[in-house]
């Protein structure tokens, strides 16, 4: 039943209104407006999978040698749970991926000697100041895909864990994209536990303000230039008008807890096909020092653990002011496509912030306020959108508004754009809800599936 309402509403998402950039900021620095809304392949900051041969022949060689895990802790506390994962055998992949889990005190000088570019697991730990974030780390040398091993095992995993790999080649993106991160990507997925979910969908906003900081962090001590990363709305990261980074978020529900796997993808110093970081900080300083993966992760963790204190604390009003300092949108011009019976109505409106629920607050030449969703391309809480709409509701309201979403995600440039009344409010809510159950659904479905 759910599946077959889904599908029914995934054909009516297509009928509704888009809306493209009418003028975008001078600051995007980008080549052209096909490249913002319709970046291709390779604009992206990773390989999309590799050729059909070459992935079968990755597939077979990793179903024949076991994937390496190599676990460790912060303190005595976290290397116990760590050597009794190792001892039980806990710590499973999907698609029958053989795993061989490690201790790093075990294998800590065969490490330096294998590979010097490989992960420095001492150098992570030291620069690593939290009480919860990142106390217990997986690294692997070569993985499918660290969001499927903390995402997979989920429940045998203090929150906070946090899974490093050196080369991904099963990585996940949004509509189920698969992508190849080589050498020079700093790939990376942790855990985070909630229990409301209205506050969900936000969290990937409180992850990238966390990275493109935590950048900085890593700049000012080591006396380097600041590089100035940028967020894309929703989870997206820019330099020079260049992606060079982003965020996926993925839940799901149990026990009254909503279990979020949150990962990240980096140019660190892989230059091709775009940029990198370190190749933006050789052109601005003269210095040998390049940023490393472990810093960048390590005080990623650090900042994230206090903005995350703020968020839950006082909400995302405490780091919205930051936030919109460090994304492209604000003061932004698009303009919406709407369609009313059998005309197209074009009305420009301007990006004014976001609103309490994660969407983007807009208003119109005619002072009323707008209320702009991403288009869904697998998350089916954006389906939740099908029958809202914002126009007629004071900017008050739309602050006041409540959303049972979970992770947003979509290209900037479609969105759901309809006309709200107070009367569809309820309806709108349902609907969220029923996503929500949906969701549940499917991620019960696939479990007994695998």
């Amino acid at each position: 039943m759910p599946e077959k309402l889904l599908s029914r509403f995934s054909r009516a998402s297509f009928t509704l209104p888009h809306l493209r950039f009418l003028s975008p900021q001078a600051s995007l620095s980008l080549r052209s407006l096909h490249n913002f809304i319709a970046p291709t392949s390779q604009k992206n900051p990773f390989t999309l999978s590799r050729s059909v041969a070459a992935a079968t022949a990755m597939d077979s060689s990793s179903s024949s040698t076991p994937c390496k895990l190599v676990l460790c802790g912060k303190s005595s506390a976290e290397n116990e749970i760590a050597k009794s994962l190792m001892n039980n055998n806990t710590l499973k992949l999907p698609d029958n991926v053989q795993v061989s889990t490690l201790l790093h005190s075990e294998i800590i000088n065969k490490q330096q000697r294998q590979d010097e570019e490989s992960f420095c697991i001492e150098r992570f730990m030291n620069s690593l100041s939290t009480n919860q974030f990142g106390r217990l780390l997986i690294w692997s040398p070569i993985l499918p895909s660290t969001h499927d091993v903390v995402s997979n095992n989920f429940g045998e995993l203090p929150i906070g864990t946090v899974c490093v790999a050196d080369v991904q080649y099963k990585g996940r993106g949004r509509s189920k994209n698969v992508w190849e991160s080589p050498k020079g990507c700093l790939m990376f997925s942790f855990t985070i536990q909630m229990e409301d979910g209205r506050v969900v969908p936000l969290l990937q906003y409180v992850v990238s303000l966390a990275v493109t900081e935590a950048i900085k962090d890593v700049c000012d001590k080591n006396s380097l230039p600041r590089i100035d990363v940028r967020i894309k709305w929703p989870n997206d990261l820019y330099l020079n008008g260049l992606k060079v980074g982003g965020i996926l978020s993925t839940s799901t529900y149990k026990s009254k807890k909503f279990n979020v796997s949150t990962g990240i993808g980096l140019n660190v110093d892989n230059e091709k096909p775009t940029t990198c970081l370190n190749a933006v900080l050789r052109e601005l300083s003269a210095a040998a020092c390049t940023l490393r993966r472990e810093d960048i992760v390590a005080a990623f963790l650090n900042k994230f653990e206090n903005f995350y204190d703020l968020f839950i604390n006082g909400g995302f009003q405490t780091l919205e002011e930051l936030y919109y300092k460090t994304w492209l949108h604000s003061g932004q011009r698009v303009i919406i496509q709407e369609k009313n019976e059998n005309q197209v109505v074009e009305n420009v409106v301007t990006i004014q912030g976001l609103t309490s629920s994660g969407y983007l607050l807009a208003i119109g030449e005619d002072n009323q306020m707008c209320e702009l969703h991403p288009d869904g391309n697998s998350y089916l809480f954006s389906l939740a959108a099908v029958l809202t709409s914002s126009k007629d509701w004071s900017k008050e309201n739309l602050n006041k508004e409540d959303s049972l979403a979970s992770s947003t995600g979509g290209k900037i440039a479609c969105y759901f754009a309809e006309s709200r009344c107070r009367s569809l409010a309820i309806i709108n809510h349902l609907l969220e809800i029923w996503s929500l159950l949906c969701q549940l659904w499917n991620d019960t479905k696939e479990q007994i599936d695998n």
